[in-house]
């Protein structure tokens, strides 16, 4: 399936349009193309200003999303680069503190794609490239910038040097791409360590590494990686600590000790991904954030489609009374995290309308957040590969949700739910980040 946007820019637009035409090639995944690439654009990459790099399975994006808060709040201006984007292919480069206009996105994409068309070039590596030269081209304080696919083969995994490098939490996903066979690489058969091979393959020599705390076996093969690369190495549970209560966070580190908000946005995890971007900050020397902005970013960061709560709009006008949820998670982790706010924090009962990529674990995750719902209702995802519906109502109707059916599309949905509607209880969009895109544009709600 295609990862791109339309655009109201017919200048844009032509350029998606040549992005639309580029895939992953088969057999290809590496470095080599995109340093290619930047070789030829005259390496935007060894001119950016401190950056800081996110790598893990979930929590990434929101922790991106807590540095450029607690940045911006200590009045720095900040390039960000995250993905993927829900409605339009700008939310993935956000320059000097706004999203790229559609003039410059034109300009950039046009410059990288005619100067690499003759390497075959894949979507991320035209993207990244095009991200780098905004970066490199446009002054800023810091760049904060996402990992896509694993870290040690991802398009971005060109830093010379980061201010820190950072790993949220760790699972499996994406399996097809970071669990396959490879000389050198920890045996797949354990995913888990393999896993941390591929997010700790973006340390650099001398650039802080923080990592939230992960088994002995995976902490170990980063310890040891790190190690050989001469990446200082920052272990929560080691180095750093952070206690996440009901009421705030508690940091400590070997520079001292901070009483931090908790977030706003809601999950427990939250407090986690949060401490994650003050660990990245209190463990390197080149940008100057103090603990009051820090505690700023964490209560003003937002991240669209994390358990975001939907407002007033053309979808949710469709069950007046009902709350929102929208979240984008598509694998087990996300759902145990998903899980625990619908036990402790979501107006009960929980009526759930669920979309899912054809490639995505369906049954682990239904598993995992069926105990918390009271319906379940299946729907495609418009323009993608995703799960038959009715195998999708099956595997619910399997993990013990008592009322499971299927709908056309997501207004049908809602209609059937809005038939049955007592006044009370919440509403959980969920399954895939694409549908999320979906429900944002749909409800008009589109990130800025």
């Amino acid at each position: 399936m295609k990862d791109f946007a339309s655009s109201g820019s017919p200048a844009v637009q032509a350029q998606l349009d040549r992005l639309s035409a580029l895939s992953l090639p088969q057999g290809r995944i590496g470095l080599e193309v995109i340093h290619d690439i930047l070789d030829r654009l005259g390496n935007p990459e060894r001119n950016l200003p401190p950056v800081f790099h996110v790598a893990g399975t979930n929590g990434k994006g929101s922790t991106c999303a807590y540095l450029r808060a607690m940045l911006e709040a200590q009045g720095l201006t900040i390039h960000v680069a995250t993905k993927p984007h829900l409605v339009r292919y700008n939310e993935r480069i956000r320059v000097a503190g706004s999203l790229i206009s559609d003039e410059l996105l034109a300009e950039l994409l046009q410059e990288v794609l005619d100067i690499s068309e003759d390497l075959g070039p894949s979507f991320f590596e035209v993207t990244t490239a095009a991200t780098l030269l905004a970066f490199a081209r446009i002054p800023a304080d810091a760049c904060v910038i996402e990992v896509g696919l694993g870290g040690r083969l991802d398009a971005t995994n060109v830093m010379v040097r980061p201010a820190a490098c950072g790993i949220a939490s760790l699972g499996v996903d994406h399996e097809a791409f970071l669990l396959t066979p490879e000389e050198g690489a920890p045996d797949p058969a354990n995913p888990m360590v393999r896993v941390a091979f591929e997010k700790v393959g973006i340390r650099r020599a001398g650039s802080p590494m923080v990592t939230q705390d992960y088994r002995p076996d995976m902490e170990a093969m980063i310890a040891d990686l790190c190690a050989q690369t001469g990446a200082p190495l920052f272990r929560r549970g080691h180095e750093w600590f952070a206690e996440v209560s009901d009421g705030d966070i508690t940091y400590r580190d070997a520079k001292g000790e901070l009483a931090l908000p908790l977030p706003q946005m809601p999950g427990s995890h939250q407090g986690d991904n949060a401490a994650l971007a003050v660990g990245m900050l209190r463990h390197q020397d080149e940008v100057a954030v103090s603990p009051e902005a820090m505690a700023q970013g964490i209560r003003t960061a937002h991240w669209p489609a994390r358990l975001q709560r939907l407002g007033h709009g053309p979808l949710t006008a469709r069950i007046p009374g009902a709350m929102f949820l929208l979240d984008g998670g598509h694998n087990p982790d996300a759902a145990l995290a998903m899980a625990k706010f619908l036990d402790s924090r979501a107006a009960k009962p929980v009526r759930a309308i669920m979309g899912m990529l054809s490639a995505k674990d369906a049954r682990t995750t239904l598993r995992t957040i069926a105990p918390h719902l009271a319906s379940f209702t299946a729907i495609p995802i418009e323009g993608s590969d995703y799960h038959p519906l009715d195998d999708l109502a099956a595997l619910a109707s399997e993990a013990g949700v008592a009322q499971v059916g299927t709908a056309p599309s997501l207004e049908a949905a809602l209609d059937k739910l809005a038939a049955d509607f007592d006044g009370q209880g919440t509403v959980l969009i969920t399954g895939s980040l694409y549908l999320a895109g979906q429900v944002l544009k749909a409800n008009g709600e589109i990130p800025d």
